[in-house]
């Protein structure tokens, strides 16, 4: 039986770069594409980066029940999972990783039960974090400011997920994470 691997952390805790390794490790993962009702972006196209959806066509579907968790990120820019999409890769034979904030992974951890593994990657400290941040050079003080409060919080769902990693050294972190991931789907 093919599995849900879910993946939530604080920005800048290096959670894309762990998931994007162990997707070249060849384990029959895929990556769950998200729902938006943004408009694309530069060369997006819909179904390849997202499946981009209007704010009205987006409600419709959280009133159907459509998806698995989503989230109003600003005023009618709504970002999700759709069931349909997670369903169609596991009846495909694939093992799905899903990207998803804390609340997301605990709305899919809950409808998959045993069949879903929940990873929370954190930074070492959140004084840690805040160096990464602004080593990045590509936010503002005022958004480092709220990623570290968003941090603060996102960090008391940690001890809800199944595995916890610490991403102090990374390549250490990615071991562990293909480890964990491996011993689930095997």
């Amino acid at each position: 039986m093919n599995k849900v691997i879910i993946f939530s952390a604080p920005s800048g805790s290096g959670k894309s770069t762990i998931i994007n390794h162990l997707m070249a490790q060849g384990l029959n993962l895929h990556f769950s594409i998200s729902a938006t009702s943004r408009a694309p972006r530069g060369t997006e196209r819909d179904g390849v980066e997202y499946y981009f959806l209007s704010a009205e066509e987006f409600s419709h579907r959280i009133e159907k029940g459509d998806f698995l968790e989503y989230n109003e990120v600003y005023a009618g820019r709504f970002y999700g999972t759709l069931k349909s999409e997670v369903d169609r890769l596991l009846s495909e034979g694939c093992n799905v990783v899903c990207d998803v904030d804390v609340e997301g992974a605990e709305n899919i951890k809950r409808i998959y039960g045993d069949r879903a593994l929940s990873l929370f990657i954190q930074p070492p400290s959140i004084e840690v974090l805040q160096q990464r941040l602004e080593a990045r050079g590509t936010d503002a003080p005022e958004v480092i400011a709220d990623r570290i409060a968003r941090a603060e919080y996102e960090l008391s769902f940690a001890p809800k997920f199944d595995v916890i990693i610490t991403n102090d050294q990374l390549e250490t972190a990615q071991i562990e994470a293909l480890k964990k991931v491996k011993d689930f789907i095997a």
